[in-house]
C-alpha cells in the first residue's frame, strides 16, 4: 500500500503530501501547493492551472509557499500555464526561499515569471 501511494506522489514517511487547493481572492484564481513538485506530482500541478485557466479570472495565482522542492517538471508546468493565460490576464507565483525561488532563479525563470515573495504581495497588485 505505501509504495503505491509513493508512486502516485501522494505521501511517504519522508515526503508531504502533494494537494492544490484552489480559491478565490480579488477576483484572481488562487492555487496554494503543497509537498514536493516532482516529476510524479507536476501533472496535477499542470491540471490544476489548466483548470483554473477557462474561466476568465484577472490573474492566476500559484503560491508555492509550502513547496519543499520543486523540480523542473514543476518548473515546465508553471512556464505552460504562463503562456497559456488569457490576454488581460495575469499569471502571478509565490515563490520564497532555497526550494523555490532559487531554482526559479538559477533557471532564470524570474525574468519570465512574475514571482512574488508572498501571497499578500501578489494579491496588493491586483488592485
Amino acid at each position: 500500500m505505501n509504495e503505491q501511494r509513493m508512486a502516485d506522489g501522494d505521501q511517504s514517511p519522508s515526503r508531504p503530501a502533494f494537494a492544490v487547493e484552489q480559491s478565490r481572492i480579488a477576483g484572481a484564481v488562487v492555487l496554494s501547493v503543497r509537498g514536493d513538485v516532482d516529476a510524479l506530482t507536476a501533472p496535477r500541478l499542470t491540471e490544476a492551472i489548466l483548470g483554473a485557466l477557462p474561466e476568465p479570472p484577472s490573474a492566476v495565482i500559484v503560491d508555492l509557499s509550502d513547496v519543499d522542492f520543486l523540480a523542473s517538471a514543476g518548473m515546465t508546468a508553471l512556464v505552460m500555464g504562463n503562456e497559456r493565460t488569457a490576454a488581460g490576464a495575469r499569471f502571478m507565483v509565490v515563490a520564497d526561499g532555497a526550494s523555490t525561488s532559487r531554482p526559479l532563479t538559477l533557471m532564470g525563470l524570474d525574468r519570465v515569471l512574475a514571482l512574488y515573495p508572498t501571497l499578500d504581495e501578489a494579491v496588493s497588485t491586483l488592485s
